[in-house]
């Protein structure tokens, strides 16, 4: 048995070994080989590139990569088509894997696509183009294979690793303590984002707000955590800059990474829109979502109708129902924030009442989504030859 994956960033690294490992116990003496980091080479795939290849963000970057990812992709497509595996699966990194998908499907090789882009939110007819990249889409939120068979698309919910990872009932003091958090202070937990454009663009007006909530909470601690060097720098040269940073720098603490334990040890996490408003929710702790774009971003996707939704967090999508507050675009200000954020502080019978529901969109993603991925993808696999007597 030989199987094709691509992964292109650290996250679809560690989906890549999950998935290996599961494929492992079905096929013990499977090959697997393709584009994948440390952790899949430590799941004993051989790696034709590295992940780090293809991690490139935002347009300005891709444009000044370009050339070397389409050799990337050349070359990537020529070899995978002459080692001719039983399957090909593209891990999430759609701009890359799809057209690589589509490719090779053409010339009767099956492909997966791990990790459906977010159709729901934006340009539901993405799935129709997908399904013909992928023989089968396997997906990370209940919501999406509903919207694939109406392109008639094969999708299956798989659940969400994270769900199976982060356990149903964290443990806050022993957080607190294995992060030296004071526990008798109340915490705020800010995440600004985990890219330098979206520390740029967001960060001002969340230590605007922090320095308001400190106002009103004066023994609050404003904890950070920060995911690498470039966000690093970016964030403390706007802390530098703000008016309330001796105010904020009294208060304020910042963590190298740890940002999944510092959501569980907070009492509220201030935070950009993304997979981090998940993470918290799986953390079971009370969020204030904020987002915005540059305007004229905004205005472009509102006036073609290309967003779908009403909201925008995960669990707000998830639960189908506004339960944490989102503040997007204009109503991003530092004002709006903390004034949501203080009603958390305070009000705790509503961390109770919510804490329940958080459970329960828990267990819907908890499905052990490595062995429902491989179960799925060995549904595709040609059946293993029964062993002579």
């Amino acid at each position: 048995m030989r199987i094709a994956l691509v992964a292109g960033e650290a996250s679809g690294d560690l989906l890549g070994a999950g998935l290996i490992a599961e494929l492992r116990k079905r096929y013990p003496d499977a090959q697997f080989a393709g584009i994948g980091g440390d952790a899949m080479r430590a799941a004993r795939m051989d790696t034709w590139f590295d992940a780090s290849e293809l991690a490139v963000m935002g347009l300005s970057e891709v444009l000044r990569h370009l050339p070397r990812l389409l050799r990337v992709r050349r070359a990537l497509r020529e070899r995978v088509l002459a080692w001719r595996p039983d399957v090909f699966i593209g891990i999430d990194a759609p701009d890359f894997n799809l057209g690589v998908e589509k490719w090779l499907k053409k010339r009767g090789i099956r492909t997966v696509h791990y990790v459906s882009p977010s159709v729901w939110a934006w340009r539901e007819g993405r799935a129709a183009k997908i399904g013909q990249s992928a023989s089968r889409v396997l997906c990370l939120f209940p919501m999406e294979p509903p919207i694939y068979a109406k392109h008639r698309v094969d999708a299956r919910f798989v659940g969400h690793p994270l769900a199976d990872e982060m356990p149903l009932d964290p443990d806050r003091a022993a957080t607190r303590e294995q992060l030296g958090i004071d526990p008798d202070r109340p915490v705020l937990a800010l995440l600004p984002g985990s890219r330098v454009g979206e520390i740029e663009r967001l960060a001002p007006t969340f230590l605007a707000a922090a320095a308001r909530v400190l106002e009103q909470v004066p023994d609050l601690q404003v904890v950070v955590p920060i995911a690498n060097s470039p966000t690093n720098l970016a964030f403390r040269r706007l802390l530098g800059a703000h008016r309330d940073y001796e105010r904020l720098r009294s208060s304020m603490r910042i963590l190298v990474g740890n940002a999944r334990r510092l959501m569980i040890a907070s009492d509220v996490v201030l935070l950009a829109s993304g997979t981090a408003t998940l993470e918290a929710m799986l953390a079971k702790r009370p969020m204030v979502v904020a987002y915005k774009v540059a305007p004229v971003t905004y205005a472009l996707v509102k006036g073609l109708g290309m967003l779908k939704v009403r909201n925008f967090s995960l669990p707000n999508v998830l639960a189908g129902e506004r339960i944490v507050p989102e503040l997007m675009q204009r109503d991003c200000t530092p004002e709006k924030l903390a004034e949501a954020t203080l009603a958390r502080l305070r009000d705790t019978e509503a961390t109770a009442r919510i804490q329940p529901r958080f459970r329960e969109l828990h267990l819907q993603l908890r499905q052990d989504a490595s062995a429902r991925a491989a179960d799925a993808i060995a549904e595709l696999l040609p059946a293993r030859p029964a062993t002579l007597a």
